[in-house]
């Protein structure tokens, strides 16, 4: 029964255990989740991911810091007509993307407004910028979101199994004549992480049941003649060609992973950039005939980008936001970034959530079943060796574009490991313990004891002392244990033993041995007492008087009577480890222990039951009546010697 209870209380303590590592491993999940994974995203994709170049087919047009210095800010829109004139009728790229929202007509320069639209309108191959937003309209007015919708929605053929509820509830104002001009617009927005980061891209915004997509997928169905996307679950698809965007649907609509690329020349641009005033002054070169500045046949058949990113020299002007690559990383470059992405089918896609709960879980099984199976320093390298691997992994993960979990498998290894060796030393600290009672079942606990604090300094030798040994011998049991079953001896002993032990234990003795039905005990050693003959011989009278006891109990129930004889000795013995290397006995030797023996022997001799030495009696004479015996002959000794039977001790506990 107390067997099946210890095995119920093991699987109870391994059951309560793992239930704590099951909740702070979801506790550091969640934790890492918040605080640590999109840092360590960072560093990964600025690392690992961001290995080559931006495209040199798509170009950045920027007013920059020199732009505002040489052309005093707020521009006029003449300004920005010359720059999309220039592209127009000299440069001709493939596509023009204006990351730019013109909020309101500039009542001042009402002329310079209509060379701007004027320019933009003769533009076919123009995309525009617009911003969503959570408020709703003025005064409700529903007639903007109705006509915006008309001119500037995509056709989508949802098939998502779960389609989110928009948080947009609105859409940036057009000048009239702005909205009149344009012919193609896409979302400019981009939702920052929990950090503030940038690392998502809104490929797709709904507001009011309208389907949007990015200025950035606008200008690509714009090249590629396409008019109708097809959303799923987990990727935004476009017809009539092989892009599948991998996506996933949030509040903001549809967003994907932004594959980030190096800086360009060890700028803050991942493309080549121009400098806005240098097209403008370009354009004016050639309008009169003059070299330009830049060259036209730079941006022929390219992508171009139109932004703002002037800094220090224009408030209001920065357009940055944090990225991996940067703490102010230019907006239009970001929008570049995005159609390189989804021109060049690069998209950093995340494993599912199933893959990594699976490694989290294989992680942690295999560093438990590592740390009970091999030693500290041995599991300990290989799980240090394991979790290098697994960055490894994630660092070739990143690099083809799989964004792995890098920390939170290797924060919950780590507290895997605190507990597994946690749980490892608890269970061994029990089975030491088990292992310590059960040896003292055949060693002294005293002894025991002492073998534990000098764990670490065993070893063969020891000291002379002076200590008191006495020997406890059961008359005539040869002869009575002929005539009972092995059970019966067997249950006598057993019970004899168990009684007289906490008597030894009490008076600071320690059994050294028990001799078939003998037991030897040491008084003084390995327990410091100065006392130990008068102890000795205490406990002594106190095992006579226990034996009476079990006389009368054992004669109501059958059994047999037994005597004992006691014999008991002073003097100076060795004490400490004897035998081998590998084996060790801690025991008293010397000719005082033989004398000891002898001296209980002269009990049948003289048919007494509690003999003494002299040297014994010297030092409890004042406790004890004793009836002398002289000129004893001991064998062994050359010399006659006085032994004492004690017929009393008055001093007893």
């Amino acid at each position: 029964m107390g067997h099946f209870k210890n095995k119920l209380k093991s699987k109870s303590f391994f059951v309560y255990s793992t239930l704590i590592h099951i909740f702070l491993s979801i506790i550091v999940i969640i934790t890492s989740y918040l605080f640590f994974v999109p840092n360590v995203y960072n560093f990964m994709v600025s690392n690992f991911s961001a290995r080559n170049l931006g495209s040199d087919n798509i170009v950045l047009i920027v007013i920059d810091d020199k732009s505002v210095d040489k052309q005093r800010w707020p521009w006029k829109r003449e300004l920005y007509a010359k720059i999309f004139d220039y592209l127009h009728d000299y440069a001709q790229p493939q596509i023009i993307g204006f990351d730019s929202i013109p909020s309101a007509p500039d009542y001042e320069n009402p002329e310079s407004d209509r060379k701007f639209f004027d320019s933009i309108k003769r533009i076919d191959n123009f995309v525009v910028g617009f911003s969503p937003s959570t408020a709703p309209y003025e005064n409700n007015n529903l007639t903007y979101d109705n006509k915006f919708k008309s001119k500037f929605a995509i056709n989508a053929q949802d098939k998502r199994s779960y389609i989110p509820i928009s948080k947009y509830r609105s859409i940036s104002y057009y000048p009239d004549a702005y909205f009149n001009s344009v012919k193609y617009s896409g979302s400019v927005n981009n939702t920052q992480n929990i950090n503030g980061y940038l690392v998502q891209a809104d490929q797709i915004v709904s507001v009011n049941n309208a389907v949007y997509p990015s200025l950035a997928l606008r200008m690509y169905m714009l090249l590629n003649k396409i008019d109708t996307l097809t959303l799923t679950d987990d990727s935004i698809i476009a017809n009539s060609t092989n892009l599948e965007i991998p996506a996933f649907s949030t509040a903001n609509g549809m967003q994907s992973h932004i594959h980030f690329y190096k800086r360009f020349n060890n700028s803050e641009y991942s493309h080549p950039k121009y400098s806005a005033i240098d097209i403008i002054e370009s354009y004016d070169a050639l309008k009169t005939g003059k070299k330009p500045v830049i060259d036209p046949a730079e941006f022929k058949d390219k992508i171009v980008l139109v932004g703002a990113n002037a800094r220090a020299s224009a408030l209001g002007l920065e357009d940055t936001v944090p990225t991996p690559m940067l703490q102010k990383h230019p907006g239009v470059d970001i929008q570049a970034t995005i159609l390189d992405n989804i021109l060049n089918d690069e998209f950093i896609t995340l494993p599912p959530f199933s893959w990594e709960l699976a490694i989290i879980i294989l992680l942690s099984i295999l560093t438990f079943v590592l740390i009970s199976r091999l030693s500290f320093f041995r599991s300990l390298t290989v799980l240090i060796a394991m979790g290098i691997a697994y960055f490894i992994f994630c660092i070739f993960g990143y690099i083809n574009d799989m964004a792995f979990d890098v920390i939170t498998p290797l924060l919950v290894q780590l507290i895997t490991m605190i507990f597994a060796y946690s749980f490892r030393f608890i269970l061994e600290g029990k089975n030491k313990e088990k292992i310590k009672q059960a040896m003292g079942k055949y060693l002294s606990q005293d002894i025991m004891q002492n073998v534990v604090k000098n764990i670490d300094d065993i070893k063969l030798g020891g000291k002379k002392a002076n200590v008191t040994v006495l020997f406890a011998d059961i008359r005539g049991f040869t002869s009575m244990s002929e005539k009972m079953t092995a059970e019966e001896v067997s249950m006598i002993l057993n019970e004899y033993f168990s009684e007289i032990e906490p008597i030894i234990t009490k008076y600071n003795g320690v059994i050294n041995k028990f001799i078939g039905d003998a037991v030897m005990a040491i008084f003084g050693e390995p327990i410091q007492d100065i006392n130990h003959p008068t102890n000795a011989v205490k406990c002594a009278y106190a095992m006579l008087k226990k034996v009476d006891w079990l006389q009368d109990k054992w004669l109501n129930e059958g059994k047999p009577k037994i005597e004992i004889g006691i014999g008991i000795n002073t003097g100076e013995a060795f004490v400490g480890n004897i035998g081998s290397e590998k084996r060790l006995e801690y025991t008293v030797i010397g000719d005082m222990v033989n004398l000891a023996s002898r001296i209980e022997s002269y009990n049948k001799v003289y048919k007494t039951n509690f003999l003494i030495s002299s040297s014994t009696y010297s030092q409890v004479s004042s406790i004890v009546d004793v009836i002398k015996i002289s000129e004893v002959t001991i064998r062994g000794k050359s010399k006659k010697m006085d032994i004492y039977e004690v017929l009393r001790v008055s001093s007893n506990d």
